[in-house]
């Protein structure tokens, strides 16, 4: 579903990213796992097309997007929840997720999208910036999904929220995944959360991959060493 292939990113004359390969599949989860400053949001930014690329490709669904825009790459099937999550917070929770359906052929925001963050429901005539963290992350999430993507990009999810709302965050991810057969990327800091979402996690360190595991044979420990400062 997501290919990248050879990815180099640089800020003018300074290499960001330092050629990037792996593969996302239909009805998986990968996690980037890394510090700060270690290029996630830079590969996130450049997955989207915020960022141009230096050289490498980027597929979604077989389709080369590397040279797309970001509108025509959600045109394509990306969707992407940056960090911080960026929501309207004069709008009400009903008239941001209308904001993904700006493209679409319907405006109306599809009933799955409330079952499975029944908050959203119960809070949508309120202003998206009334909502705490944890409910405007699952904003953000929402508001992405109504795009209908093939891959959705999740840039720090669990960043400022309290673990009771990172479980359910984790949980409505795995619903999502299954029920629309989709490939998500996440880049996490908490491996407690990659471990609850994440089929396989890779490391990123100075601009390069440089561990990749399955969950199932994932060594916790070594990855913490990753990530301690």
């Amino acid at each position: 579903m997501l290919k990248v292939t050879d990815l180099h990113v640089a800020y003018g004359q300074s290499e960001a990213l330092h050629g990037i390969s792996f593969e996302g599949r239909s009805n998986e989860t990968v996690a980037i796992m890394g510090r700060n400053g270690m290029g996630k949001t830079t590969l996130f930014k450049s997955l989207m097309g915020v960022l141009p690329l230096k050289s490498g490709h980027i597929e979604v669904a077989g389709n080369d997007v590397s040279k797309d825009e970001s509108f025509r790459r959600v045109a394509k099937g990306i969707a992407y929840v940056p960090q911080g999550r960026m929501i309207f917070p004069t709008l009400t929770v009903e008239e941001n997720i209308q904001t993904g359906l700006e493209n679409a052929t319907h405006r109306v925001i599809p009933e799955e999208i409330y079952a499975l963050f029944p908050v959203l429901w119960d809070m949508r005539k309120r202003k998206g910036g009334n909502l705490s963290g944890g409910q405007q992350q699952q904003l953000a999430i929402a508001r992405a999904l109504v795009t209908d993507p093939k891959v959705l990009l999740l840039d720090e999810p669990t960043e400022g929220i309290q673990p009771s709302i990172i479980k359910d965050i984790a949980k409505a991810l795995n619903e999502i995944r299954k029920l629309r057969q989709i490939t998500i990327v996440v880049s996490e800091q908490v491996l407690s959360f990659a471990m609850d979402v994440a089929d396989r996690l890779f490391v990123i360190e100075g601009g390069r991959l440089v561990h990749e595991t399955t969950r199932a044979n994932t060594d916790q420990q070594h990855i913490k060493a990753y990530l301690s400062v």
